[in-house]
């Protein structure tokens, strides 16, 4: 793995040399500056736009109960785009718009859920509803539709049994009186 990170560290800058240098021939110097800075200027202004919406959509995903991790994902294909907006080159704007893309991004984040499921490095649950999935994204599900039974709020509670029996109908005395009365997590456990 770390092999391929070096290959990309050092083919990245020559390869964008070498197309600078083409474009530069084409276009001109200052062509080829200009577009280069309208690309970091245009992207950013899509990156924000679009990293925005992808936070409202994930608070709404928390607010219903969710865990928003198609919108995750979405953050995170959105930063590595700015990143190769931000750095100056015509191969690394174009990587960085295509992460830009929504389809192409929901794409890439089903490939890469399904193989890291595939090496085992996850374990999932799949229902119906599978990343990608509009229902999963906007926001807004009707009730029944792509949710599983069961899959409600988990309400914590204690309780307190106020009459308990032994077996004969009788009332036994489980009052433990070196602990406190109040506190029903006190309670020893029943013994069946």
């Amino acid at each position: 793995m770390g092999f391929y990170f070096l290959a990309i560290f050092v083919a990245m800058p020559i390869i964008e040399i070498a197309v600078f240098i083409q474009a530069g021939e084409l276009i001109g110097l200052w062509p080829t500056i200009g577009i280069v800075i309208l690309t970091a200027v245009v992207g950013t202004s899509l990156m924000r736009a679009q990293g925005l919406q992808t936070l409202a959509r994930a608070q709404a995903q928390i607010d219903q109960g969710e865990m928003p991790i198609g919108e995750l994902f979405d953050g995170i294909c959105i930063l590595v785009a700015g990143v190769l907006l931000l750095t100056p080159g015509f191969v690394t704007d174009t990587m960085g718009f295509l992460l830009l893309v929504p389809p192409l991004r929901k794409a890439v984040g089903a490939g890469v859920i399904m193989k890291l499921v595939q090496s085992g490095n996850i374990r999932t649950n799949f229902s119906r509803r599978t990343y990608g999935n509009e229902s999963s994204s906007s926001g807004g599900t009707s009730a029944g539709r792509g949710r599983r039974p069961g899959t409600g709020p988990i309400i914590d509670g204690d309780f307190e049994n106020v009459s308990p029996t032994n077996g004969n109908g009788e009332s036994r005395d489980t009052t433990d009186h070196s602990r406190n009365d109040d506190d029903p997590r006190n309670l020893p456990p029943k013994n069946s």
